[in-house]
């Protein structure tokens, strides 16, 4: 089995690479080779691994990945959220050039990989329901959004036409997100967590009231993996798939953080409002049906609470600093 990662040093792709090294396997076939690349030389310590660095965009990029003949890609490069509406040019380029030039070099080499594409529930735009049931129309309201439904058409128009076995993920906002902030606009879901956790600062945005869908990064793995090996027969010509998340207002997460890590922690959250950050949250789903993604067995956690316990688990030692302080 040979594995293609692009976006392997960002958060996900580097948890991705650890399980897929840790099971050197994936789908019941032995791990072959991994290819990782990043417009920064993805880190893994295997022999293994090939790491390279570059602008996917760039010509000839994806040519020379796709030269290693891969079995499956798993496509999570891509500028974030606040960047890609921020930078319309760098937003268009590397989400939607980056992504075409990859898929038409699959093409152009006569292969037939699994293609496991990172989408967005930012490709759904007002007004909403209040829970976006799986045939909702998307309707993208920022150009992130936009980028990521025009990744998806392509993957369903080659899977068509038999060109790549494809799968797009629409993923929720995945929390806690470990690390340094960074500039998708849903950072600050992580931050109000992430840093009073270790006894730092965080700034709230947006009203306590704001209802979001969120998953962890463990879970976020899980859909990677799922999709990278599922029957992807009963998807038909639909490849896109809302997987579950947990829909959980920003107040109702400063009460799970204020179970674990008491007043302490909360008195860490200053709220100031960022009008920049309100106008790309307002449009933004609230809550998913996801019931066919759960029908095709995607699994992610059942409360915030839960998600908490995760960050906790993985990316503290089981330790809650600032409660220890």
């Amino acid at each position: 089995m040979r594995i293609l990662v692009t976006g392997a040093a960002g958060m996900i792709g580097r948890k991705l690479v650890q399980r897929l090294l840790e099971d050197e396997a994936l789908g019941g076939r032995a791990l072959e080779a991994l290819v990782l690349h990043d417009v920064v030389r993805p880190e893994a310590d295997s022999p293994m691994v090939t790491a390279l660095e570059g602008d996917l965009s760039a010509p000839g990029a994806a040519e020379a990945l796709v030269a290693h003949r891969p079995d499956v890609i798993v496509h999570l490069a891509g500028v974030v959220s606040g960047e890609a509406e921020a930078d319309f040019d760098k937003g268009y380029r590397v989400n939607l050039d980056g992504t075409r030039a990859l898929l038409d070099a699959v093409r152009q080499a006569g292969l037939h990989p699994r293609v496991v594409f990172a989408s967005s529930e930012a490709v759904f735009g007002g007004p909403f329901p209040d829970v976006i049931p799986d045939d909702f129309a998307p309707v993208p309201l920022t150009s992130y959004g936009g980028q990521k439904l025009m990744g998806e058409i392509l993957v369903n128009d080659l899977s068509r036409r038999g060109m790549i076995d494809g799968v797009s993920i629409r993923f929720p906002t995945i929390c806690v997100r470990p690390g340094k902030p960074n500039r998708a606009a849903s950072g600050f879901f992580s931050g109000i967590i992430r840093e009073p956790l270790v006894g730092l600062p965080a700034v709230l945005p947006v009203p306590r009231g704001v209802v979001h869908t969120m998953a962890s990064p463990r879970a976020a793995v899980g859909f990677v993996l799922h999709a990278a090996t599922m029957d992807t027969g009963p998807l038909g010509g639909r490849r896109a798939v809302i997987p579950p998340g947990v829909a959980v207002s920003v107040g109702e997460e400063i009460e799970a953080l204020r179970r674990v890590g008491g007043e302490r922690a909360v008195a860490l959250i200053e709220e100031r409002p960022d009008p920049a950050v309100w106008a790309i949250v307002q449009t933004w789903a609230k809550a998913f049906e996801a019931r066919r993604g759960r029908e095709l067995g995607f699994v992610a956690e059942d409360s915030f609470d839960e998600i908490l316990r995760v960050h906790i688990e993985d990316e503290l030692g089981g330790r809650v600093p600032v409660a220890e302080g």
